[in-house]
Formats: structure tokens, sequence, C-alpha cells
């Protein structure tokens, strides 16, 4: 699988309705963190998650978290 493109060094920390939600895991999307369907054609796909209740969370945008979609600090310990 081939790496995916940094869309930002830092996490997304925003206000997640309950619902649910498409996270972009190729780092090619302009809605970012979400996916837009920009990896059509690639081996990346979204990952699909789920909000019970309305949350504050911090979203990967690095795209090398362990524990999508979630941020996990993956960002700063990379090159």
């Amino acid at each position: 699988m081939s790496d995916p493109r940094i869309a930002a060094r830092r996490p997304a920390v925003i206000e997640l309705a309950a619902g649910r939600y498409a996270y972009c895991s190729c780092g090619q999307s302009t809605k970012q963190p979400f996916c837009d369907g920009s990896h059509a054609g690639s081996e990346f796909r979204p990952v699909v998650f789920e909000m019970a209740e309305p949350k504050t969370v911090a979203i990967c945008q690095c795209k090398h978290t362990g524990n999508a979609p979630y941020c996990d600090g993956t960002h700063s310990r990379l090159p």
C-alpha cells in the first residue's frame, strides 16, 4: 500500500454531532478531514465511524495514526 498524503501536521479539533461520518484516509480530499471521494481508483478507502452523541474530538490529518480516525500524536514523530 502506498503512503497517504499528509493533509496537515496537526489534528482537526472539531465538535461533531451525533451521526455517521466518513474519514479521509488518503489525504487527497478537499473536505479534510472527511472523505470527498478523491480516493477513487486508488487502494485507499474511507474509514466510516459513528458518533453516538455530540462530542469534541481530535481527528487525525497526518493520516498515519494507529487509531483512525482519531489523532494519536503520530504527527509529532513524522519526518
